[in-house]
């Protein structure tokens, strides 16, 4: 009797389970494959796009792959550090947060011609005397992250002119009297080779006039009126060291006011030796210039007559330290001195302001109606003392007065470094330097900029 063999029990579960198992593994694979490709792609594209956002907040260049113009060259120094060795994240972190600070600012500078500025670079001085800033600009702008290279994407326009380093051979000042016609020819330059001189008429662009009288372009101030501020220029903005809070011609034109150019590396050397709150042993402090008796040049005196009067009056007075003759280590004297004079010469401004700044010397301003460089940055009112012209004979009595008063308050805000930072100019920008001042400024007026005015 043959008997009938039962399946075992879940027998033909498990082989449709096999069975099953074979079709559903494929599909399962391509699943892990389909999963494993997606994250791939995506990884990619969000790398594209974060590398991609990166390139346009640096106006799509880098250093390392821009071919450099003959004004990059000519600043770069064997002992720099090359901007590109920085780590890639602390680069990141210091574009995005200057800017921030300074509203996405972007500036294109015109790669003129040698005859405009670098020819004159050879000689030395151009780069380290008072009226250097024009230099110190440009290189600093050079390397700053503010530059772009594409002209279309900038809000301005920096046309570096140098007309302060034409030093006369017969007594080594600057002779500027080329400079009308040289600017003139680089605004016609700049104004045929390219387009946005034109289609803004030049409000976007910017010039650097550090001269007595900045814009007009002459050292004596009826002169200067008489000619004015060239027309081609009454449409630009121009950062310049003369300025004054009343109405004048030379000012006629939208402006910065800047500081003279004192080297930084000077003041820091002579800090190592004579630190800020250091030992003071001269009361009043000045050397410079002083006529005992003034020359009649075009109706006008030197200094209206004022370094005459504190000549006359306080050269017997052992408070006051007053020198005529010029002497190289004089920046040591003036970190020596608790009260530095600073008289106008032709003109209202002089570099004694920066040197009594940095140096911690407070600095005695007689120069009636000067506009100041960079008030929102120095509390000129709470570290200098200002003295009228007509009060210049009753000096002592003034600085007496101060010093039994408010002197420990003054020199304690005079001394903040962030105040001395603000008037120099360094190699590369340093947040809150006078470079740094200058693009606040000019970020301040980017309703001129004409790329900005085709965004809205």
């Amino acid at each position: 009797m043959l008997e009938n063999k039962r399946t075992p029990k879940g027998k033909g579960f498990y082989v449709r389970m096999k069975l099953m198992q074979k079709h559903i593994r494929p599909q399962q694979d391509k699943v892990s494959y389909f999963y494993t490709y997606y994250k791939w792609v995506l990884w990619l594209s969000l790398s594209l796009y974060f590398f991609t956002s990166y390139l346009i907040s640096n106006n799509h260049h880098t250093y390392t792959h821009t071919k450099p113009t003959s004004q990059d060259t000519l600043f770069q120094s064997n002992n720099s550090v090359p901007r590109n060795i920085l780590g890639k994240k602390h680069k990141f972190f210091m574009i995005h947060f200057i800017a921030g600070k300074l509203n996405n600012l972007k500036v294109f500078i015109y790669d003129l011609p040698p005859k405009y500025n670098t020819d004159w670079v050879v000689n030395e001085r151009c780069r380290s005397h008072l009226f250097a800033s024009e230099v110190a600009i440009h290189r600093t702008l050079l390397t700053s992250n503010v530059r772009t290279f594409d002209p279309y994407y900038a809000d301005f326009f920096f046309v570096p002119v140098y007309v302060s380093c034409n030093f006369s051979t017969v007594n080594g000042f600057p002779a500027i009297g080329h400079a009308r016609s040289l600017i003139a020819s680089a605004v016609q330059l700049v104004s045929t080779e390219y387009p946005f001189w034109n289609r803004s008429r030049g409000s976007d662009h910017v010039f650097v006039a550090s001269h007595d009288f900045g814009a007009c372009f002459h050292t004596l101030e009826d002169v200067a009126i008489t000619e004015g501020i060239p027309e081609i220029l009454k449409n630009s903005i121009v950062l310049q060291t003369f300025g004054v809070v009343h109405k004048h011609p030379c000012q006629d034109v939208e402006n910065v006011v800047i500081p003279p150019y004192i080297s930084p590396e000077s003041v820091g050397r002579t800090l190592e030796k004579a630190p800020v709150n250091g030992r003071r042993d001269i009361w009043v402090f000045f050397r410079g210039k002083m006529e005992v008796h003034p020359k009649n040049v075009s109706g006008r005196f030197y200094s209206k007559g004022v370094r005459t009067v504190i000549w006359r009056k306080f050269n017997g007075d052992r408070r006051f330290y007053l020198q005529r003759n010029r002497f190289a280590g004089y920046q040591l004297e003036i970190a020596r001195s608790v009260f530095c004079l600073c008289p106008l010469g032709w003109a209202p401004w002089s570099p004694r302001l920066v040197e009594s700044v940095a140096l911690g010397c407070v600095p005695v301003v007689i120069a009636d109606g000067i506009r100041l460089p960079f008030p929102s940055a120095v509390r000129w009112s709470e570290i200098s003392v200002t003295v009228a012209e007509k009060d210049v004979g009753n000096l002592a009595n003034i600085l007496e007065r101060v010093a039994a008063t408010n002197l420990s308050s003054i020199q304690r805000n005079l001394w903040d470094p962030r105040t001395r930072r603000a008037l120099l100019f360094h190699d590369e920008v340093q947040e809150g330097d006078a470079t740094w001042q200058v693009l606040v400024s000019l970020s301040e007026k980017l309703a001129r900029s004409y790329r900005r005015s085709m965004d809205t």
